[in-house]
Protein backbone atom coordinates (compact mmCIF):
# COMPACT_ATOMS: atom_id res chain seq x y z
CA UNK A 1 0.00 0.00 0.00
CA UNK A 2 2.79 2.44 0.95
CA UNK A 3 4.65 1.50 -2.24
CA UNK A 4 1.51 2.23 -4.28
CA UNK A 5 1.10 5.65 -2.64
CA UNK A 6 4.76 6.53 -3.21
CA UNK A 7 4.56 5.46 -6.85
CA UNK A 8 1.31 7.38 -7.35
CA UNK A 9 2.93 10.46 -5.81
CA UNK A 10 5.83 10.09 -8.24
CA UNK A 11 3.39 9.77 -11.16
CA UNK A 12 1.46 12.88 -10.07
CA UNK A 13 4.71 14.87 -9.79
CA UNK A 14 5.74 13.91 -13.33
CA UNK A 15 2.27 14.79 -14.60
CA UNK A 16 2.36 18.16 -12.81
CA UNK A 17 5.76 19.17 -14.16
CA UNK A 18 5.51 17.35 -17.54
CA UNK A 19 9.17 16.46 -17.17
CA UNK A 20 11.02 13.49 -15.69
CA UNK A 21 14.10 15.65 -15.08
CA UNK A 22 12.22 18.33 -13.12
CA UNK A 23 10.16 15.74 -11.23
CA UNK A 24 13.30 13.79 -10.30
CA UNK A 25 14.91 16.96 -8.97
CA UNK A 26 11.84 17.72 -6.85
CA UNK A 27 11.66 14.16 -5.53
CA UNK A 28 15.44 14.07 -5.02
CA UNK A 29 15.96 10.90 -7.05
CA UNK A 30 17.73 10.27 -10.34
CA UNK A 31 15.73 10.51 -13.59
CA UNK A 32 16.50 6.86 -14.36
CA UNK A 33 15.21 5.73 -10.96
CA UNK A 34 12.04 7.77 -11.43
CA UNK A 35 11.55 6.28 -14.91
CA UNK A 36 11.84 2.78 -13.46
CA UNK A 37 9.29 3.65 -10.75
CA UNK A 38 6.75 4.80 -13.35
CA UNK A 39 7.45 1.75 -15.53
CA UNK A 40 6.84 -0.59 -12.56
CA UNK A 41 3.62 1.25 -11.70
CA UNK A 42 2.40 0.93 -15.30
CA UNK A 43 3.26 -2.79 -15.30
CA UNK A 44 1.41 -3.33 -12.02
CA UNK A 45 -1.66 -1.46 -13.26
CA UNK A 46 -1.60 -3.09 -16.68
CA UNK A 47 -1.93 0.08 -18.74
CA UNK A 48 0.24 2.97 -19.90
CA UNK A 49 0.05 6.26 -17.99
CA UNK A 50 2.47 8.51 -19.85
CA UNK A 51 3.55 9.07 -23.42
CA UNK A 52 7.24 9.96 -23.51
CA UNK A 53 9.27 11.50 -26.33
CA UNK A 54 12.73 13.03 -26.29
CA UNK A 55 11.19 16.47 -25.81
CA UNK A 56 7.93 16.07 -23.92
CA UNK A 57 5.85 14.03 -21.50
CA UNK A 58 2.06 13.82 -21.79
CA UNK A 59 -0.72 11.82 -20.17
CA UNK A 60 -2.48 8.97 -21.94
CA UNK A 61 -6.29 8.86 -21.61
CA UNK A 62 -5.88 6.31 -18.77
CA UNK A 63 -3.22 8.51 -17.22
CA UNK A 64 -5.56 11.53 -17.38
CA UNK A 65 -8.27 9.56 -15.58
CA UNK A 66 -5.95 8.30 -12.86
CA UNK A 67 -4.39 11.75 -12.40
CA UNK A 68 -7.80 13.40 -11.98
CA UNK A 69 -8.54 11.01 -9.11
CA UNK A 70 -5.09 10.67 -7.50
CA UNK A 71 -3.84 14.28 -7.55
CA UNK A 72 -6.54 15.89 -5.36
CA UNK A 73 -6.54 12.97 -2.91
CA UNK A 74 -2.76 13.05 -2.51
CA UNK A 75 -2.97 16.81 -1.97
CA UNK A 76 -5.60 16.25 0.72
CA UNK A 77 -3.40 13.63 2.41
CA UNK A 78 -0.43 16.00 2.31
CA UNK A 79 -2.49 18.85 3.74
CA UNK A 80 -3.78 16.63 6.56
CA UNK A 81 -0.27 15.44 7.42
CA UNK A 82 0.84 19.07 7.48
CA UNK A 83 -2.07 19.94 9.76
CA UNK A 84 -1.19 17.09 12.12
CA UNK A 85 2.45 18.17 12.14
CA UNK A 86 1.31 21.68 12.99
CA UNK A 87 0.08 20.41 16.34
CA UNK A 88 3.70 20.33 17.45
CA UNK A 89 4.67 23.41 19.46
CA UNK A 90 8.13 23.82 17.89
CA UNK A 91 8.20 25.24 14.33
CA UNK A 92 9.78 22.75 11.95
CA UNK A 93 9.71 21.64 8.34
CA UNK A 94 10.42 23.22 4.97
CA UNK A 95 8.82 26.39 3.59
CA UNK A 96 8.88 26.92 -0.20
CA UNK A 97 8.30 30.50 -1.36
CA UNK A 98 8.40 32.22 -4.75
CA UNK A 99 9.19 35.92 -4.82
CA UNK A 100 10.46 38.76 -6.95
CA UNK A 101 14.13 39.57 -6.42
CA UNK A 102 13.56 42.93 -4.73
CA UNK A 103 10.98 41.63 -2.26
CA UNK A 104 13.15 38.62 -1.46
CA UNK A 105 16.17 40.78 -0.65
CA UNK A 106 14.48 43.64 1.21
CA UNK A 107 11.53 41.95 2.94
CA UNK A 108 11.76 38.17 2.96
CA UNK A 109 15.46 37.61 3.63
CA UNK A 110 15.64 39.75 6.82
CA UNK A 111 12.54 37.96 8.13
CA UNK A 112 14.03 34.55 7.35
CA UNK A 113 17.25 35.41 9.16
CA UNK A 114 15.19 36.23 12.25
CA UNK A 115 12.97 33.16 11.87
CA UNK A 116 15.75 30.63 11.31
CA UNK A 117 17.95 31.97 14.11
CA UNK A 118 15.11 31.29 16.56
CA UNK A 119 13.95 28.03 14.93
CA UNK A 120 16.87 25.80 13.80
CA UNK A 121 14.50 23.04 12.65
CA UNK A 122 12.99 25.26 9.94
CA UNK A 123 14.34 24.93 6.39
CA UNK A 124 13.54 27.36 3.58
CA UNK A 125 13.60 27.29 -0.22
CA UNK A 126 13.26 30.63 -2.02
CA UNK A 127 12.71 30.75 -5.79
CA UNK A 128 13.19 34.07 -7.60
CA UNK A 129 10.70 34.52 -10.42
CA UNK A 130 9.39 37.74 -11.94
CA UNK A 131 6.30 36.10 -13.45
CA UNK A 132 3.01 35.21 -11.80
CA UNK A 133 3.37 31.54 -10.92
CA UNK A 134 0.54 29.19 -10.05
CA UNK A 135 1.82 28.42 -6.56
CA UNK A 136 -0.61 25.52 -6.14
CA UNK A 137 0.51 23.77 -9.33
CA UNK A 138 4.18 24.48 -8.57
CA UNK A 139 3.71 23.34 -4.95
CA UNK A 140 4.92 26.47 -3.23
CA UNK A 141 3.61 27.26 0.24
CA UNK A 142 3.31 30.94 -0.61
CA UNK A 143 4.33 33.71 -2.97
CA UNK A 144 5.29 37.36 -2.58
CA UNK A 145 4.06 39.86 -5.15
CA UNK A 146 2.69 43.39 -5.38
CA UNK A 147 -0.86 43.73 -4.11
CA UNK A 148 -2.25 44.68 -7.53
CA UNK A 149 -1.13 41.34 -9.02
CA UNK A 150 -2.77 38.87 -6.64
CA UNK A 151 -5.32 36.20 -7.54
CA UNK A 152 -8.68 36.67 -5.82
CA UNK A 153 -8.85 33.17 -4.33
CA UNK A 154 -5.76 33.68 -2.16
CA UNK A 155 -5.28 34.81 1.42
CA UNK A 156 -3.14 37.95 1.18
CA UNK A 157 -1.13 39.44 4.05
CA UNK A 158 0.50 42.89 3.63
CA UNK A 159 4.21 42.66 4.46
CA UNK A 160 5.57 46.03 3.35
CA UNK A 161 4.63 49.71 3.40
CA UNK A 162 3.68 51.42 0.13
CA UNK A 163 6.45 51.41 -2.47
CA UNK A 164 7.65 53.86 -5.10
CA UNK A 165 9.56 53.50 -8.36
CA UNK A 166 12.37 55.80 -9.51
CA UNK A 167 13.98 56.62 -12.84
CA UNK A 168 17.71 56.98 -12.28
CA UNK A 169 20.85 57.57 -14.32
CA UNK A 170 24.46 58.46 -13.68
CA UNK A 171 25.38 62.17 -13.54
CA UNK A 172 27.73 61.60 -16.50
CA UNK A 173 24.96 60.05 -18.62
CA UNK A 174 22.51 62.86 -17.82
CA UNK A 175 25.12 65.55 -18.51
CA UNK A 176 25.62 64.07 -21.98
CA UNK A 177 22.03 63.05 -22.87
CA UNK A 178 20.04 65.66 -20.94
CA UNK A 179 17.37 65.20 -18.28
CA UNK A 180 13.90 64.00 -19.38
CA UNK A 181 11.17 66.42 -18.30
CA UNK A 182 8.17 64.18 -19.09
CA UNK A 183 7.74 60.40 -19.43
CA UNK A 184 7.43 60.83 -23.21
CA UNK A 185 11.02 62.12 -23.33
CA UNK A 186 12.24 58.63 -22.36
CA UNK A 187 11.78 57.45 -25.94
CA UNK A 188 14.81 59.63 -26.83
CA UNK A 189 17.03 58.03 -24.16
CA UNK A 190 19.06 54.87 -23.77
CA UNK A 191 17.05 52.77 -21.33
CA UNK A 192 17.72 49.72 -19.16
CA UNK A 193 14.78 47.33 -18.83
CA UNK A 194 13.57 43.87 -17.86
CA UNK A 195 11.92 41.24 -20.05
CA UNK A 196 9.31 39.00 -18.42
CA UNK A 197 10.24 35.46 -19.55
CA UNK A 198 6.75 33.99 -19.18
CA UNK A 199 5.14 36.83 -21.14
CA UNK A 200 7.95 37.48 -23.62
CA UNK A 201 7.62 41.26 -23.45
CA UNK A 202 9.45 44.19 -21.84
CA UNK A 203 8.12 45.96 -18.76
CA UNK A 204 6.12 49.11 -19.37
CA UNK A 205 7.30 52.03 -17.26
CA UNK A 206 4.29 53.33 -15.35
CA UNK A 207 3.88 56.97 -14.29
CA UNK A 208 1.16 59.16 -12.82
CA UNK A 209 0.79 62.87 -12.11
CA UNK A 210 -2.27 64.89 -11.11
CA UNK A 211 -4.50 61.88 -11.71
CA UNK A 212 -3.10 61.29 -15.21
CA UNK A 213 -1.56 57.85 -15.80
CA UNK A 214 1.07 57.40 -18.50
CA UNK A 215 2.65 54.08 -19.52
CA UNK A 216 5.78 54.25 -21.65
CA UNK A 217 7.21 51.43 -23.76
CA UNK A 218 10.89 52.30 -23.85
CA UNK A 219 13.22 50.82 -26.47
CA UNK A 220 15.84 49.21 -24.25
CA UNK A 221 19.52 49.16 -25.10
CA UNK A 222 20.32 46.95 -22.08
CA UNK A 223 18.06 44.19 -20.72
CA UNK A 224 18.42 42.05 -17.59
CA UNK A 225 16.03 40.28 -15.24
CA UNK A 226 18.29 41.15 -12.31
CA UNK A 227 17.49 44.41 -10.53
CA UNK A 228 20.99 44.61 -9.09
CA UNK A 229 22.51 44.26 -12.55
CA UNK A 230 20.19 46.97 -13.94
CA UNK A 231 21.20 49.19 -11.01
CA UNK A 232 24.89 48.61 -11.78
CA UNK A 233 24.28 49.37 -15.47
CA UNK A 234 22.67 52.70 -14.59
CA UNK A 235 25.50 53.48 -12.17
CA UNK A 236 28.03 52.80 -14.95
CA UNK A 237 26.37 55.25 -17.34
CA UNK A 238 24.74 52.80 -19.77
CA UNK A 239 21.38 54.57 -19.60
CA UNK A 240 18.30 55.26 -17.48
CA UNK A 241 16.77 52.53 -15.30
CA UNK A 242 13.30 52.25 -13.73
CA UNK A 243 13.83 50.64 -10.32
CA UNK A 244 12.35 50.48 -6.82
CA UNK A 245 13.24 53.79 -5.16
CA UNK A 246 14.56 52.16 -2.00
CA UNK A 247 16.96 50.03 -4.07
CA UNK A 248 18.42 53.10 -5.79
CA UNK A 249 18.32 55.35 -2.70
CA UNK A 250 21.89 54.65 -1.42
CA UNK A 251 23.38 55.48 -4.83
CA UNK A 252 21.23 58.61 -5.13
CA UNK A 253 22.29 59.72 -1.65
CA UNK A 254 25.97 59.20 -2.50
CA UNK A 255 25.72 61.01 -5.82
CA UNK A 256 26.49 57.96 -7.96
CA UNK A 257 22.99 58.23 -9.45
CA UNK A 258 20.55 61.07 -10.03
CA UNK A 259 16.78 60.69 -9.99
CA UNK A 260 14.62 62.20 -12.74
CA UNK A 261 10.85 62.48 -13.25
CA UNK A 262 10.39 62.28 -9.47
CA UNK A 263 7.03 64.07 -9.54
CA UNK A 264 5.77 61.41 -11.99
CA UNK A 265 6.50 58.53 -9.58
CA UNK A 266 3.81 58.28 -6.87
CA UNK A 267 3.62 55.55 -4.26
CA UNK A 268 1.59 52.38 -4.85
CA UNK A 269 0.44 49.39 -2.72
CA UNK A 270 3.35 47.35 -1.41
CA UNK A 271 4.09 43.65 -1.29
CA UNK A 272 1.86 40.88 0.02
CA UNK A 273 2.50 37.32 1.08
CA UNK A 274 -0.22 35.18 -0.49
CA UNK A 275 -1.18 31.53 -0.09
CA UNK A 276 -4.14 29.23 -0.88
CA UNK A 277 -7.11 29.60 1.42
CA UNK A 278 -7.58 25.84 1.70
CA UNK A 279 -4.06 25.18 2.99
CA UNK A 280 -3.42 24.16 6.60
CA UNK A 281 -0.41 26.32 7.54
CA UNK A 282 2.47 24.40 9.10
CA UNK A 283 4.07 25.56 12.33
CA UNK A 284 7.04 26.83 10.30
CA UNK A 285 4.82 28.82 7.95
CA UNK A 286 2.77 30.22 10.83
CA UNK A 287 5.99 31.35 12.52
CA UNK A 288 7.10 33.09 9.31
CA UNK A 289 3.76 34.90 9.09
CA UNK A 290 4.21 36.17 12.64
CA UNK A 291 7.72 37.44 11.91
CA UNK A 292 6.63 39.22 8.72
CA UNK A 293 3.63 40.81 10.45
CA UNK A 294 5.74 42.03 13.37
CA UNK A 295 8.35 43.52 11.02
CA UNK A 296 5.84 45.46 8.90
CA UNK A 297 4.12 46.74 12.06
CA UNK A 298 7.49 47.89 13.39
Amino acid sequence: MIEDLNDLAAFVTVADLKSFTKAAARLQVSPSALSQTIAKLEKRLGFRLLTRTTRSVSLTPSGERLYSVAAPRLNDIGAEITALSAQSDRPSGTIRITSSEHAALTILHPALVQLMAANPEVAVEVSIDHGLLDIVAERFDAGIRLGEHLAQDMIAVPISPPLRMAVVGSPAYLANAGRPETPGDLTQHRCINIRFPRLGNYAQWEFEKDGRAVNVRVAPTYVSNSQNLRLAAARDGIGLAWLPADLAAPDVADGRLSQVLKDWCPSFPGCYLYYPSRNHPSTAFTALLEVLRSRVQA
